[in-house]
């Protein structure tokens, strides 16, 4: 034992001092005496750093509540939740998109939250109307809402002034703003630089890019009443065509199932690319990139967009529902300039109208997009038809459909869900 002891000490010291424990966000220990909240969100790649930051500077502000970060995968992170909000156990306070309230609200499954802010001193006259809007429901806000997020125009400057197509104030030459003249800057890009992509279309996501474009037409997803859908007419079918003229002339690949990743690696001239890559692209030292509005080439700026939100479920104790609250009021005032740093618009007017904020690269840009977004209309079905509009809208891309009658299919398809 006289031997092993020192050994077994000298072991534990070399452990010690070679082992790194550290991490760029290490979250204080967890207190005993603090109100734990379970935090359940989609967040990865980069939004998901911004969110660590905003967890750990709440935790390390006070000693009251911790945090406890729970991260999904995006792709199956609402079927979890509704399990879990079904079942009555699961997060404290969970992130739900504006457009995915409304069934959440209708089964009762998450608070309203008027009276808890007005104890926990959060004033929803902070948050943007159109926020507000998004969350409001027969008077009451059911949540917090975070941002406003859509899509801008991302051009790779290099790529578009060797095609002649920059102009001296850095951005595309577009000559006309019509849908014409878009192809014929798009020609000329791939006339000049034939190696490239005049433009990457996210055709894995294209029912966002067809509503980017639809809505700038003055498109409508549904008729006033919410009961029949409106998608199938003389805008949509301009808009459906437009898009297979690129894949049909090569000025878009088809193909490409990472077209986000072939912009990024300099592959493509144009990109209609979310606010939330902003910090991603800029950050490409190999690459001169530019972002701007989405031009309206179908007539107005208008274009999809969504949000955001915070909730509470309804399950959540009294006491855990004021520490959630305090959480939710910090998330909006305090780390809504740390999630602005990755890309979306503040909800939060106070942060958006900051100089701090405004001083961040294009964000001006950003905040001119963001008075024309269209939010979806409030239905406790828009899940299902955003769900439909994905598969029949890449149907119809793919297997080179007609419009005329991929979009007639589409329009009955969504029928169906609003009529069962």
């Amino acid at each position: 034992m006289k031997l092993i002891l020192p050994v077994l000490l000298l072991c534990l010291l070399l452990f010690t001092g070679c082992a790194d424990f550290s991490s760029r966000h290490t979250e204080p220990p967890e207190r005993s005496t603090a109100v734990t909240i379970s935090f359940w969100n989609p967040f990865g790649g980069g939004e998901g750093e911004f969110v660590e930051r905003i967890i750990h500077d709440y935790n390390a502000s006070q000693s009251e509540v911790f945090v406890k970060q729970f991260r999904l995968e995006s792709n199956e992170y609402y079927a979890r939740l509704r399990t879990a909000l079904s079942f009555g156990k699961g997060p404290d306070v969970a992130v739900i998109h504006a457009d995915r309230l409304s069934p959440f609200i209708k089964a009762q499954q998450i608070i309203p939250l008027n009276a808890l802010a007005q104890q926990g001193g959060f004033q929803f006259n902070q948050i943007g109307e159109q926020n507000l809007q998004s969350v409001s429901y027969a008077g009451q806000y059911y949540a917090v809402p975070l941002d406003t997020h859509f899509h801008m125009l991302y051009y790779n400057k290099a790529i578009l002034a060797k095609a002649g197509v920059l102009s001296a104030d850095g951005t595309p030459l577009l000559e006309e703003t019509t849908p014409e003249g878009f192809i014929r800057l798009l020609r000329q890009i791939a006339a000049r630089v034939p190696a490239v992509q005049p433009m990457a279309v996210n055709t894995p996501y294209f029912q966002e890019s067809f509503l980017d474009l639809y809505y700038q037409a003055g498109g409508e997803l549904l008729s006033r009443d919410g009961k029949r859908a409106a998608i199938y007419n003389e805008k949509s079918v301009e808009v459906l065509s437009f898009y297979q003229r690129l894949f049909d002339e090569g000025l878009s690949d088809l193909s490409d199932n990472t077209p986000w990743d072939s912009f990024d690696k300099g592959q493509a001239g144009l990109w209609f690319g979310g606010v939330w890559e902003a910090g991603h692209h800029l950050d490409n030292k190999a690459l001169d990139i530019g972002i701007m509005p989405l031009p309206p080439i179908f007539g107005s700026a208008d274009h999809w967009g969504s949000s955001h939100t915070l909730v509470i479920p309804a399950y959540t104790t009294v006491e855990k529902q004021a520490g959630a609250l305090d959480f939710m009021k910090y998330f909006s005032e305090v780390g809504g300039m740390i999630w602005g740093e990755a890309g979306h618009v503040p909800a939060n007017s106070t942060v958006e109208q900051s100089r701090m904020y405004r001083e961040l690269p294009y964000r001006e840009r950003f905040i001119q997009a963001k008075d024309q977004v269209k939010f979806a209309p409030q239905t406790d079905k828009y899940a299902a038809l955003f769900t439909a509009m994905s598969e029949e809208l890449q149907h119809i891309v793919r297997n080179r459909i007609q419009p005329e009658a991929g979009l007639k299919r589409l329009e009955e398809s969504l029928n169906q869900i609003l009529a069962n």
